[in-house]
């Protein structure tokens, strides 16, 4: 599996392509694009590497992880797929929008297919684990993908911080809770990909991060 991230947007969020090389199958996970032209971008990369979207995923449903996910849905004929316990924030996308003064249309956004803690995702002979890591948004997940040994963490955990928990729907306590029992729990080498920013690794957050200590 190949992993290609590319930064989108006002808030510098992380769009991940899983794709494989060998039968072009991709998974699109958090399309926060705004602009056309980031649109654009990660559309010419999947088209130009001939890509087969099989499924689209969100960690959370905040607008700056999913303003494009009914654009990628609709492209490529796939269901937004996220945690049900996200629904009614997908539901006010343009409330989310309106909050941040961003210029950007959306429209309320429908979970087509929900996605639970435990569940497994396949990209040919590669599995995702789901996990349920809730705090930031109270559906938040994250995509553990043990053959590469990294972890889609979305805005949980990021380099030397934690997610913000003062939105609507936020819980501190759940998210550390989160945090140190489904990603600080995983293999000490495991890369954790955040939604924004750098990434890092277990044993480093275990070490140095000032929040979870």
């Amino acid at each position: 599996m190949n992993v290609s991230r590319f930064e989108v947007n006002l808030f510098g969020e992380n769009v991940y392509v899983l794709w494989n090389d060998a039968t072009h199958h991709a998974i699109v996970v958090d399309p926060g694009m705004m602009r056309p032209q980031e649109r654009d971008e990660v559309v010419a990369f999947i088209d130009g590497h001939q890509l087969q979207v099989k499924r689209l995923l969100l960690t959370h449903c905040h607008v700056d992880h999913s303003a494009s996910a009914r654009f990628v849905a609709d492209r490529y004929g796939v269901g937004v797929e996220a945690s049900p316990l996200d629904a009614p924030l997908a539901q006010h996308l343009p409330e989310q929008a309106a909050f941040f003064h961003l210029k950007v249309e959306v429209s309320p956004l429908l979970i087509d297919s929900p996605l639970n803690d435990g569940d497994v995702i396949m990209l040919d002979d590669d599995e995702i684990h789901v996990l349920a890591t809730p705090g930031h948004t109270p559906g938040g997940l994250s995509f553990y993908i043990p053959s590469k040994g990294l972890a889609l963490v979305g805005d949980s955990l990021f380099r030397g911080s934690v997610g913000r928990t003062d939105l609507p729907g936020g819980d501190h306590n759940a998210l550390i809770a989160s945090i140190k029992t489904k990603l600080l729990s995983l293999p000490a080498a495991v890369t954790l990909a955040p939604g924004h920013g750098p990434a890092t690794t277990v044993a480093d957050e275990k070490a140095f991060n000032p929040y979870i200590q």
